[in-house]
């Protein structure tokens, strides 16, 4: 099928730049990536992974720690 549509988005730089590296060791150019993505999404009816929020850990107490101390931990 011949693609003939452009879309232009705008990311966050870091995670650009991390994808770029993982999908260079795999031979994939972004938009083949994409594209990837968008056929998933149109094939399961949804985003074709789990979108969930991360679970703190359970030594983790933010009632009852500053900012730092909750920073300090989630980089443990």
């Amino acid at each position: 099928m011949e693609k003939t549509t452009t879309l232009n988005l705008r990311v966050n730089p870091d995670v650009k730049r991390r994808a770029e590296e993982v999908l260079s060791q795999l031979g994939i150019p972004m938009s083949t990536a994409i594209d990837i993505y968008l056929k998933q999404i149109s094939m399961t009816g949804g985003i074709p992974f789990a979108v969930t929020l991360p679970k703190a850990p359970v030594f983790v107490n933010p009632d009852l720690m500053t900012t730092d101390e909750i920073r300090a931990k989630l980089k443990e």
